[in-house]
C-alpha cells in the first residue's frame, strides 16, 4: 500500500486541485451560458469562486456567489434542485471515471475580506500596527 495515501494534514493532492478547477470552470461556464433549464438559475448570475474535492474525487464542494449577494438561498435552492443535471454536465466535461456529486455552500471569504478590512481600518488597531512597526525599525538601528 501507499503510505502517502493515508498521510493527514498533507492538503490537497495536485490531482484534486486540477480536477477542482477543471469543475469550478466548468460549472462557471454552464451557469453562465444558462444551460440548466430553471427560471431561477438563468435570471441570476452566480459566481463559482472555488470548488473543492474529496480525496477520492467523488464529492466537489462549490463555492457560490450569486451576483450582488441577493437572493443567496434561491440560489441554493435552485442549484441544488438542478443538482443532477449539473453533474451530468460536469461529467460530460471532464475524463473521469465518475462524476463527483457535487454539493453546494455560500462563499462566505467576501464577507470575510469586509471584516477585516472593518477591523484593520479601527484607529486603535492602526495605532497597534504604527506602533509595532516603529518598535522594529528602533530594533534595527
Amino acid at each position: 500500500m501507499n503510505a502517502k495515501r493515508y498521510q493527514q494534514g498533507t492538503g490537497p493532492s495536485q490531482r484534486q486541485l486540477r480536477v477542482a478547477e477543471l469543475i469550478r470552470r466548468t460549472l462557471a461556464d454552464v451557469l453562465a451560458r444558462g444551460d440548466v433549464h430553471d427560471p431561477d438559475l438563468t435570471r441570476m448570475p452566480i459566481t463559482v469562486s472555488e470548488v473543492r474535492t474529496s480525496s477520492d474525487l467523488k464529492i466537489a464542494t462549490a463555492y457560490v456567489m450569486p451576483l450582488g449577494g441577493k437572493d443567496q438561498q434561491v440560489a441554493l435552492k435552485a442549484l441544488a434542485r438542478n443538482k443532477a443535471e449539473l453533474r451530468h454536465m460536469v461529467g460530460r466535461e471532464l475524463t473521469l471515471k465518475f462524476a463527483p456529486d457535487l454539493r453546494f455552500k455560500l462563499d462566505e471569504t467576501f464577507d470575510r475580506m469586509d471584516d477585516t478590512r472593518r477591523l484593520l481600518g479601527q484607529d486603535r488597531v492602526r495605532r497597534d500596527v504604527a506602533a509595532d512597526g516603529h518598535d522594529d525599525d528602533a530594533e534595527r538601528d
